[in-house]
């Protein structure tokens, strides 16, 4: 296959692809399609980027319409299990895109989102589930799912879920659906687990290999992780400004993380600065140009508006939040040791994120140095922070100070917005208690 247009596919799939600039595939879609088409099990080798997503959502688009077509398409007839919400909703956001007119309906079963609200999409009435499998198991055991009439499976990134640890519940998930469906798996590796998983639940499954060349990390860059849990990674970044010199690029996983860890920084002094998809062209041109210029000595960019990013003398990049891909990693770790000088690149992970540094290491061909630093150092910097945060306060003008207070952020009324009357019930009622 050399272009979309020699598929066998519904006049509106095609329009789909022409509407979204689909034009010419990518070795993985070109491979891979043409037997998933024909209803085979696919098992495809492709690192992240490659467009494996497209690869497995026109099979299902194609298979559900035709069978709305014979109405068949009662209940779930697709399920797609991926390792992070983010990846889940950028699949839901494919699907969305591809789907136009076809009256196709999809939910999306993550963890960290309204459980209500993913349940109500599911009662309504979807075609397809694309989930976590941590959520989606937890609804299976609630009897709050059902997955019986599942005719084709597809596990995106499987080799990320079995390191993440979660190949009980995949086993659990796969061992419920229906034995004669259609199963489609897309890994970036297959070692020995993944292959165990794809022979207990495939048949006779055709193979498509693409290789494709990771960037090399840059030689003159310390890499580094440490293993810190998720409320003192704030503590740990402080501690290494205050040790190193330098300015620093920090990459958060997303938007609301990103202007989260600036806020922070700023209050306990730290000249840092957001870039970000949400902030405008002419923004993100200003706290480029501030962090070049040295105003901001803290950069903190999501990857999506790192792409942008050309600065030859960032002394530390900081993964913040691991990547979701190791392509990512590489291009992180490029931000430092440019132009012939020395770097380093320090990655923060939790003790659950223990097997995606793996795979990092493996991917990339990197060793990352274990480093640790001593709980109380990041106590002793928490404090210090709460105090210099009060004493900025304290010392704050005083116009400053009663804007600040003019209203808790819970938009409850305080003590400062009561009337003479009600201060004297509220210090009688205190009193009393």
């Amino acid at each position: 296959m050399n272009k979309f247009t020699e598929l066998e596919l519904t006049p509106l799939l095609h329009r789909n692809l022409t509407r979204n600039s689909y034009v010419q595939p990518t070795p993985v879609q070109a491979q891979s399609i043409p037997p998933a088409l024909l209803g085979s099990d696919v098992v495809a080798t492709a690192q992240t980027g490659t467009g494996k997503t497209l690869a497995f959502l026109l099979p299902i688009l194609l298979k559900l319409t035709a069978e709305a077509a014979s109405k068949e398409s009662k209940g779930i007839r697709a399920l797609i299990l991926a390792p992070t919400r983010e990846l889940a909703l950028q699949i839901a956001e494919s699907f969305a895109q591809m789907s136009v007119g076809t009256e196709l309906r999809s939910a999306v079963v993550v963890g960290g989102m309204s459980e209500q609200t993913q349940l109500n999409s599911i009662r309504r009435g979807v075609q397809i589930v694309i989930a976590t499998p941590g959520r989606l198991e937890d609804f299976i055991g609630r009897r709050l799912i059902d997955l019986s009439k599942v005719s084709i499976s597809v596990l995106d990134e499987a080799d990320r879920m079995l390191d993440m640890g979660f190949a009980p519940a995949i086993e659990k998930i796969l061992a419920l659906l229906p034995k004669n469906r259609q199963s489609l798996f897309f890994s970036a590796t297959m070692d020995r687990t993944v292959e165990r998983l794809i022979q207990r639940h495939s048949v006779n499954p055709v193979r498509v290999t693409v290789q494709k060349t990771t960037a090399k990390t840059p030689d003159q860059v310390d890499l580094q992780v440490y293993e810190v849990e998720s409320d003192r990674k704030v503590e740990l970044l402080r501690h290494m400004l205050t040790l190193e010199d330098g300015s620093f690029l920090v990459f958060t996983r997303t938007k609301h993380g990103s202007d989260k860890l600036t806020k922070r920084l700023s209050a306990s002094g730290v000249r840092a600065v957001a870039m970000h998809g949400d902030r405008t062209q002419s923004q993100r041109n200003q706290a480029l140009a501030g962090f070049r210029e040295g105003r901001y000595r803290v950069l903190v960019a999501t990857d999506v508006a790192a792409r942008g990013i050309h600065v030859d003398s960032v002394a530390h990049v900081v993964n913040f939040d691991l990547p979701q891909a190791p392509d990512d990693f590489v291009h992180r770790v490029g931000r430092t040791g440019r132009a012939g000088q020395k770097g380093s690149a320090s990655t923060f992970s939790t003790r659950s994120e223990r097997g995606e540094v793996k795979r990092i290491e493996r991917e990339c061909r990197v060793v990352l140095q274990r480093k640790e630093v001593s709980p109380a150092i990041l106590t002793q910097i928490a404090e210090s922070t709460v105090i210099a945060v009060a004493a900025a306060a304290v010392s704050a003008p005083p116009h400053h100070r009663k804007q600040q207070n003019s209203k808790p952020q819970n938009g409850r009324s305080g003590a400062w917005d009561r009337s003479p009357k009600s201060q004297a019930n509220h210090r009688r009622s205190r009193s009393a208690k």
